[in-house]
Formats: C-alpha cells, structure tokens, sequence
C-alpha cells in the first residue's frame, strides 16, 4: 500500500485528491496549515477511514515534514501547499513569497532527505499552473503545453513559477525523482468562494451584484476538479522522473460566458422570487491590474503518454457544481460570515 503526503489537502484541489486516494487504496496524511481557504469539512467524508490522517502544520516546518515523512513511511508526496488567489497577490504579495517559494524550498530539502533514507520508489509531484506562462492572445494562438516559456504575470504566477523551477533543480541537481505538472482553472465542490464560479453563485443568491472585470472577455480553460484529481494519481504512479505534463480541460470559455451559463442555471434551478434573471445583477468594473487575456491547456501529451481523459465536459461539470453549492448554502455563508469575501476579491 502507498502512502501520500498531500500538502495542502484541506484545500479545493488538495481535498479533491485526498478523497480519491483513500478510495482507490492510498494511504493520505494531509498537511496543512488552515489558512482562510483550507476547510476540514472537505474531508469530513474521510474522518473514520483507517487510510486518513490529518496533521495541522505549515511546510516551511522543515522538522515537522521530515519526521512527519518518516514516522508515516511516505513514498509519494503531493505538493498542493500554495497562496493561490491572484488579486490577494497583488494586494500583500509576501505570504506568496513565504508559501510558495520558501515553503517549497523548506518542503524539498525534507523530501531529498526521506529520499536518501528509503531509496528507490519514492515521487515527488508538484503541482503548478498554467498562469506561469503568462498569457495568450484572445485568438489565433496555440495552447500552452509543457514546452512553453515562463512569463507570468503577477506576484501569485512570479512565485509558482519560481516554485516550479526549484523542483525542476531539485531534480537535476541532487536526483530527487520528481515530476512537475500544470493545470488549467478547476471547478467543482468545495472550492473557496472566493474565486469567480463559486462567487457569482454566492452573489447571486444573496441579492449582490455580480462584478465582472472589463468586459469580460478573458478566456480561461476550465478543468472540474475530480478529473485533475485522477490526473495528478495517474502521473505521480506512472510519470518517469523529471516529466512534466500540462492538465487541462478542453473547455475554454470567456469570464462572461462562464457568468451567464451560472446565471441560466440558476434561473432554472433557484429562480429569483422577481421573476427576473439573475444577468440583470452584472456589474462590469474596472480591470484587474495586469489582467492576463487567455488561458489555455494542450493536454495532449498525458492523454498519449498516460491515457488520462476528462471525465466530464463543461456543461456536467458546471450543472453538477452549481446543484453543490445550492444544496450546500452553509458554506459560502460561513465563508463571507467569517470576513473571507472580500468586496475588492469578487469580481470575475
């Protein structure tokens, strides 16, 4: 049996895997700090699994990491560990800088020692993001795929991007067998309401305006959560060391579309008690700085190489996320009870 670190396993995409390795006969001990968007909830469906445990700690605890990763045997870690919000990187970028880029450091040096304990079978995968590419023209252009260059864009793409290069050195430099891969924007349960779909669901049903930046028009490839899971178990089982693989969903779609599909679906599912559709409350705003255009993922080399494929198109994927939030109200309003909807952090 494995046994998987997952850093950050109380968050979105952390949690999401999480779930699907205790199902498919993973041991995961999650690490995480419980920072405003990590949730215990999202495990809660784990709690009484003999393949589940929960540790509360930051990955800069070098100390903590290491013993944590002998006293459990680990021979996978997942590293899901980041600051990921853009516009919070703009507005206090030094938790970015700590997180993602000492984190990772701190994370790596207890890994390469593990690794020269227990020998070969140990992966180390790193999960990063499309965002460190910069961006693409609105049209004509191809996709990212795994050979293109850096360019990102604000404090949050500066620092996955150099997170990203220290695990590609980690790798060349002292051999640590790991892999790198890259995903495109994720959807689906549990995702902290801070970011654009879960917001505009939120918004809406509370009455609010739903912000969209400019004109709406960025573009971005959307990948439902529970399929990237399944890619990220797939690479760290089957990648050679050293491989990078680029995940996305073959599902682009501008910022305003992605808002008036969520409005269509709840307009039918959770009409206004006005009668009037949920588009009437839009509100464009002024542009996020440095707003980068379009996103956009090849996944072709792991839908060759490993055989993954999405499991779900945009249209499933956002009707089965959008009737997640309605029969779960609790826990967009914990979120903005707690003072983590930030009016400057909503807009899409």
């Amino acid at each position: 049996m494995r046994t998987a670190l997952v850093t950050g396993g109380a968050g979105f995409i952390g949690s999401a895997l999480a779930r699907h390795l205790v199902a498919t006969g993973t041991r995961a001990v999650v690490l995480d700090a419980l920072t405003y968007a990590a949730s215990r909830e999202s495990l809660a469906s784990l709690a009484d699994s003999p393949l589940y445990r929960f540790v509360q700690g930051d990955i800069a605890d070098r100390a903590l990491v290491g013993d944590l990763l002998a006293a459990e045997r680990v021979d996978v870690v997942f590293h899901l560990a980041a600051e990921t919000h853009v516009d919070r990187s703009i507005a206090g970028p030094a938790a970015f800088v700590q997180t993602n880029i000492v984190g990772t450091y701190q994370l790596l040096e207890a890994a390469l020692d593990h690794w020269r304990r227990i020998g070969d079978g140990f992966r180390f995968h790193h999960v990063s993001t499309d965002e460190v590419h910069g961006d693409l023209p609105l049209e004509g252009a191809a996709a990212f795929n795994e050979e293109s260059p850096y360019r990102p864009s604000s404090p949050y793409s500066a620092s996955k991007a150099a997170s990203d290069h220290l695990v590609a050195a980690w790798g060349r430099t002292y051999g640590l067998p790991a892999t790198i891969s890259s995903c495109s924007n994720n959807y689906g349960p549990w995702q902290s309401p801070d970011k654009l779909i879960p917001r505009i669901v939120a918004n809406a049903l509370s009455g609010k305006p739903l912000p969209v930046y400019g004109a709406g028009a960025n573009v971005r490839d959307w990948l439902f959560v529970d399929d990237h899971a399944r890619a990220l178990d797939l690479i760290a089982r089957r990648a050679r060391p050293g491989a990078r693989y680029a995940v996305g969903g073959r599902a682009e779609r501008s910022n305003l579309q992605v808002v008036h599909a969520l409005c269509g679906l709840l307009d039918r599912h959770a009409p206004r008690a006005d009668g009037r559709s949920y588009l009437h409350q839009i509100q464009f705003v002024a542009d996020r700085p440095g707003h980068d255009l379009r996103y956009a993922i090849d996944p072709g080399r792991i839908e060759g190489e490993l055989g993954w494929r999405r499991a779900l198109d945009f249209d499933a994927g956002l009707a089965a996320t959008v009737a997640w939030y309605l029969a779960n109200p609790a826990w967009w309003q914990g979120f903005d009870a707690a003072g983590h909807g930030l009016d400057a952090l909503n807009a899409a």
